[in-house]
């Protein structure tokens, strides 16, 4: 928590200055000073555009000079350069700093900022002449350039951050000293190598964290910052009331699903929910639901918005690099348990509304039946199903259509398309922002409402069109939606003036709105860049001391080596360090930390985890520590609008929270949940059997199912939700999953294995403390062969000796290079072995034990009914 912000705020203009101080600053001077921090984030959006174009390379091309063409470590260092500065304007040192002026201190900060940033870029071809002999000018540079840094941290994202950073520089300097734990200890650093690692290298400070934000995060954000300022933001939520206001808790359910939408849009959970809360909020109060749990439904509504696909709170482009999979191949992993995340939520929301008996908001004309709500709802559903299928194959049908016209052909459908939408459009008033304190009479209509805005679907469209059909880069396919955005933004208004027939005018609006988009998109970037590049302060400790083989060592130890426990200790200390840390930091440190002691610890007990499913698991539980007491600041933001407790509403919205929480352990060990190997079909399958297994899990915690649950249906609905998520749990005790044949026959079983086949083993062999440990990997076999050659294939150098398969170690291109941390090669007294091979059995499918878990859900669902009837009756 920032130093401004330690009272919380008390209504909803406070809350907005609250999101704001912590989002995007809270120093707007007037005169010429407000004007520089307007010029400098429009610059700053400006060139992040521009280089994120294809011009710079045409530029280049056609005019011969290469200057033109930024490279990755020059973007680095100017994305900083520009953080930096706007942290320092826009953000005040101090609870009493000045709002309304920059104070002489902030102007040599600045100076310092663009001395420390600026040498790397004047003295860059010297640098990189000397690799590891810094001069005193780099040491003092990178000794300038690391305090502004941290100061900056400070400044946007509160002390939490800045003191993790600093614990771990002290480990650089001091990790020799005996206050740090014998297993800790290492050589330590000299003050200069250890400035020049983090400062004039790519592995500190400008790193792959920097470099992602600098490449692909800032584009995304821009892009949701663009969609806000035009009005998506307040279409979602009108959308979002109007179709769901009316039933049982119907604001409470809206916020879910209009925060839901926001996180399309915006990557800040704090953002999300003054943005969504200020309306839904004093909604939900109004049909009854107490200050603290309408609060706690916006902030647990909010915070899972940042699971929403594409921008993820920007950690969906930091697993591309980490995980070194595409980006399109992280949000199909990312989606599902997002969705059913959601969906569990808004049914919690409906038990809360069930158990105090509470109804929806009226809504304007003729009530419809039962009958007709469900074949709407079924036809509202096909034609979403319908949209969304041809846009999938519509759009890969177009691409061998239009071939190299590819781009000037969807340039003219895109145009006509929004020609069209904006006539359907115009023939309705425009939405205007309600004033939430003003009376509410009823509910919009779900129609009229939705066609006022259906063309902000098309920038999502040409951004899916980039990404899926084209192929192109993230980054580049932002640029590309972006570009689209913007010209919505400045045409929308016009266009709707004359199609109403009053004439071309309003164009100011439009380049009004456009300034502000830009000017919020670099604003809402400066919190995202600093914590990248003090992320990679951590990230550099990382890699200069070898902390992580530490750490993990330590948990490893005080886990007793089973992956559940520590698992639960990964989760806590995701929880513990994300209450004062943003969560891409939390995602960065962690995962530094812990993800390939995961997967080790995994293989070690025969489960072969998915890097993503590792990196995603972090991912959650860092969500989670938005809204964890005591310092859980979007509680703080909510209790103000709703005048709630704070720590009460946090309290509430982590138990909300929380019965998601589930999904990580689950997708774990049951990879499904990711859509991971899965055909379409199956992923349909396994979305409808999580969904229920979810809404089971969230009815067993929430204490009611069709009525109030006794306590042995609690527990049934514990276990059928289980059985529906991890079927194979029962199948394995029932029939085993593989059958170990000796490792002296690796070879011959691979030999007869089809071509393409997975081959799993357990390698054992002495480690690098004089002990012994165990490892099991999957290989892929490649063509066909002997197994001496299908082995080399799959990565790993083996051969037959004494009725045993040696392994000497991995190729110089294997994807198994973590086997070289764990075991000692090379010992021919002890060699590493393959110790089994495991034959995966032909077994019946675990789908069988959904069987006896939906008939023992049909009983309660059964009594619970009798129940309620009885209930209902006797009132």
């Amino acid at each position: 928590m920032t130093s401004d912000t330690r009272k919380g705020p008390q209504g909803v203009a406070e809350a907005e200055a609250f999101a704001a101080d912590l989002d995007v600053g809270a120093r707007n001077p007037t005169g010429w000073q407000g004007k520089l921090i307007a010029l400098v984030a429009l610059v700053w959006a400006f060139a992040q555009v521009f280089n994120a174009s294809p011009l710079p390379a045409i530029l280049a091309q056609a005019t011969g000079q290469s200057w033109i063409y930024i490279n990755s470590d020059v973007e680095r260092v100017l994305h900083l350069t520009f953080g930096l500065t706007l942290a320092t304007l826009a953000f005040p040192a101090f609870k009493q700093s000045a709002r309304d002026h920059i104070p002489w201190y902030d102007w040599l900060l600045i100076a310092a900022g663009l001395y420390a940033t600026l040498y790397l870029l004047v003295f860059q071809t010297a640098i990189a002449d000397r690799p590891g002999l810094w001069t005193t000018g780099d040491v003092v540079a990178s000794a300038v350039g690391l305090a502004v840094v941290l100061v900056a941290t400070y400044r946007a994202l509160g002390l939490p951050m800045v003191l993790v950073a600093f614990f771990f520089l002290m480990y650089v300097f001091f990790g020799d000293r005996d206050f740090f734990p014998d297993a800790m200890q290492w050589k330590g650093a000299s003050f200069s190598k250890a400035m020049g690692h983090f400062w004039m290298q790519t592995e500190g400070v400008f790193g792959l964290a920097l470099g992602v934000s600098a490449s692909m995060v800032f584009l995304f954000v821009l892009f949701g910052s663009l969609l806000e300022k035009a009005g998506a933001g307040n279409y979602f939520i009108k959308l979002a009331f109007a179709l769901m206001g009316h039933l049982k808790g119907g604001p409470a359910k809206a916020a879910v699903v209009a925060s839901a939408a926001t996180g399309l849009i915006s990557g800040s959970s704090i953002a999300n929910t003054v943005t969504t809360g200020t309306f839904t909020i004093p909604l939900m109060k109004r049909v009854g639901f107490p200050a603290e749990k309408a609060g706690a439904v916006e902030v647990a509504s909010s915070t899972n918005g940042q699971l929403t696909p594409p921008v993820m709170g920007a950690a969906a482009f930091l697993m591309v690099e980490y995980v070194g999979i595409s980006y399109l191949e992280v949000v199909k992993h990312a989606f599902l348990p997002a969705i059913i995340s959601y969906i569990a939520l808004v049914y919690i929301v409906h038990l809360e509304a069930e158990k105090m008996g509470l109804e929806g908001l009226p809504r304007q004309g003729i009530k419809r039946s039962a009958v007709q709500r469900l074949t709407g709802l079924v036809l509202g559903l096909a034609i979403f199903c319908g949209l969304s299928l041809a846009i999938y194959y519509g759009l890969g049908w177009l691409k061998p259509l239009l071939g190299d016209w590819s781009l000037p052909g969807m340039a003219l459908l895109f145009f006509a398309a929004y020609m069209v939408l904006l006539n359907w459009s115009a023939k309705f008033p425009d939405l205007e922002i309600d004033d939430p304190d003003a009376p509410f009479t009823a509910l919009p209509e779900p129609g009229p409402t939705a066609k006022t805005g259906y063309y902000y679907v098309l920038p999502v469209v040409v951004l899916i069109w980039n990404l899926m059909i084209e192929r192109l880069s993230p980054g580049l396919s932002a640029f590309w939606a972006t570009l689209s955005m913007i010209f919505i933004m400045l045409t929308q208004h016009p266009l709707k003036a004359m199609l109403r027939g009053q004439g071309m005018t309003d164009w100011g609006r439009g380049w009004s709105e456009f300034l502000d988009g830009m000017i919020a998109g670099s604003r809402n970037m400066i919190g995202i860049s600093v914590a990248t590049g003090t992320a990679g302060i951590i990230v550099g400790t990382v890699s200069l001391t070898g902390a992580h083989q530490v750490i993990g060592e330590f948990i490893e130890v005080i886990s007793g080596g089973s992956l559940l426990l520590m698992l639960i200790f990964v989760a806590l200390f995701s929880l513990v360090l994300g209450m004062g840390l943003p969560t891409t930091a939390t995602y960065i440190v962690i995962t530094s930390l812990m993800a390939p002691v995961i997967v080790a610890v995994g293989a070690k007990s025969g489960l072969i985890v998915p890097l993503i499913a590792v990196h995603m698991f972090v991912f959650y539980f860092g969500i989670l520590a938005d809204d964890t007491p005591p310092v859980g600041l979007a509680a703080f933001a909510a209790a103000a609008i709703s005048k709630g407790d704070p720590i009460k509403t946090g309290i509430i919205g982590f138990s909300y929270d929380v019965r998601t929480a589930i999904l990580p352990f689950l997708f774990i060990f049951n990879t499904e949940l990711l859509l991971i190997d899965v055909t379409p079909l199956k992923a349909v399958f396994v979305f409808i059997v999580a969904v229920v297994a979810m809404m089971l899990f969230a009815a067993a915690t929430q204490n009611w199912f069709l009525a109030k649950s006794r306590l042995w249906e609690s527990a049934a609905l514990l276990l059928i939700a289980f059985t529906l998520f991890r079927p194979g749990f029962w199948l394995n005790m029932v029939e085993p999953e593989f059958t170990e044949r000796p490792g002296a026959a690796a070879y011959a079983v691979a030999a007869e294995m089809p071509d393409g086949a997975d081959l799993r083993i357990r390698i054992a062999g002495p480690d690098f403390d004089g002990g012994h440990t165990s490892s099991t990997v999957m290989l892929n076999l490649g063509g066909a062969g002997d197994g001496e050659s299908r082995f080399m294939n799959a990565g790993l150098m083996t051969l037959e000796e004494d009725d045993k398969t040696v392994v000497d170690g991995v190729t110089w291109d294997s994807k198994l290079t973590d086997l070289q941390t764990q075991f000692a090669f090379g010992d021919f007294d002890d060699p590493v072995v393959v110790d089994a091979v495991l034959i995966e059995n032909d077994r019946m499918p675990k789908e069988v034990f959904y069987i006896p878990a939906l008939a023992l859900l049909a009983l309660i669902a059964w009594l619970q009914l009798g129940r309620a009837r009885r209930q209902t009756a006797a009132v």
